[in-house]
């Protein structure tokens, strides 16, 4: 389904984050109630989501058995570390990993502490395994090694609830696809009986050409010039151009330096050498306050970690980086704030009771829509867009 299609809702029931209103849920033909995280734990539910619910900071073993770690005599006895790390390792060779559980998680890569999540899951004897968005950050190799492992995964009855926006992946690793939009199950189909054109169909209501279709726009003049930029180690001798009314791709695979680069240009991060241009002059770019002053905007990949206040409002979150619009000398307008956050409640079709609502009980869709508003609202004249689906 799409951003804002009931998926994450779905997925807070059959956990325990959230509760029902009404229908039933039944496993291994049993109807059960799901009340709280541990109802769903102890009917065997798991789930990975896309941003790891880890500790890096701590070792491998520990992050397996977090939140239950195994006590010597007991559960009022001390730690049995020897016994976690001989459990961990066991988890993980069952998965095709051969790590250290002795070392800090933050020395793996993402690929390997995701896998890391499922042992954790393992651990506990889950029956259903639902994973999140589990690609989005994986490289090319990663996704084959999570297939593999999936695959393994139920070839020892496993169920797994696959959800993902790439469709070729769930054509390749699911036997079955549900279509969620607005909040509905569209259908369910058995994999081979449906193709990638109909599940589009399915999930925004018409086929794509009609919802994306092509935009003739005469192009104006070059707004964005970067030539020679070097970062040490990072990139080398990026140079390229935008012109007014172009959308320019940036492609490449996980760690081959398309955020880094767009950082250094928004002056998120520092370079070493090259030159930015902006409306044909040189700019000196050495934080986001100087790109924003000069008409850009940048959408972070990272939409909880950089480019949300989560535990404030809509209201709040969507003018943040125009707080001065919505300002009466040195007090912000509570009216204007929410005047311009309803608006873009509207413009945007952001799903939420009212403009007060805390942006971290947003669907993962409807914060991304709160933050593209947030940068909407600064009036940009260049926008980069990192993973923004």
């Amino acid at each position: 389904g799409e951003n804002g299609a009931g998926k994450s809702t779905l997925i807070k029931i059959l956990t325990g984050a959230h509760k029902n209103d009404s229908g039933k849920i039944f496993i291994e033909g049993k109807e059960v109630s799901i009340d709280n995280p541990k109802d769903a734990l102890n009917y065997g539910i798991s789930a990975i989501y896309q941003e790891l619910n880890t500790i890096p900071q701590l070792s491998i073993a520990e992050n397996v058995f977090l939140g239950r770690p195994l006590k010597k005599h007991g559960n009022r006895g001390l730690l049995d570390i020897a016994q976690m790390r001989k459990k961990s390792k066991e988890l993980l060779n069952e998965l095709g990993q051969e790590v250290d559980p002795t070392v800090k998680l933050s020395s793996l890569g993402i690929g390997k502490q995701q896998m890391v999540e499922i042992a954790k899951a393992l651990s506990i004897k889950t029956r259903l395994l639902i994973m999140d968005e589990p690609t989005s950050s994986l490289t090319e190799k990663e996704v084959k090694d999570l297939f593999a492992t999936i695959r393994g995964l139920k070839n020892k009855g496993i169920t797994i609830i696959f959800i993902s926006h790439r469709l070729e992946e769930v054509m390749k690793i699911c036997d079955r696809v549900t279509v969620m939009r607005d909040g509905k199950k569209i259908d369910t189909l058995p994999i081979d009986k449906v193709d990638k054109n109909q599940l589009i169909k399915m999930m925004v209501g018409h086929s794509l050409d009609q919802q994306y279709p092509k935009v003739r726009t005469e192009l104006g003049d070059e707004v964005l010039r970067v030539e020679n930029l070097n970062k040490n180690g990072v990139f080398k001798n990026i140079s390229f151009y935008v012109r007014r009314g172009e959308i320019v791709g940036f492609s490449g695979l996980v760690g081959s330096g398309r955020t880094e680069v767009m950082r250094a240009v928004f002056g998120a991060d520092s370079y070493d050498s090259g030159e930015i241009y902006i409306n044909g002059k040189k700019s000196k770019i050495s934080c986001p306050r100087d790109a924003m002053n000069q008409g850009m905007a940048f959408l972070t990949e990272d939409r909880k970690g950089q480019g949300l206040i989560l535990d404030n409002t809509i209201a709040f979150n969507t003018n943040i980086a125009s707080l001065s619009k919505s300002s009466s000398g040195v007090f912000l307008d509570n009216k204007k704030l929410k005047g311009v956050a309803k608006n873009n409640i509207n413009e945007l079709s952001i799903k939420t009771p009212s403009e007060n609502f805390i942006v971290r009980q947003l669907s993962g869709g409807n914060q991304q829509k709160v933050v593209i508003a947030k940068w909407l609202n600064t009036k940009a004249n260049i926008y980069i867009f990192d993973e923004p689906t």
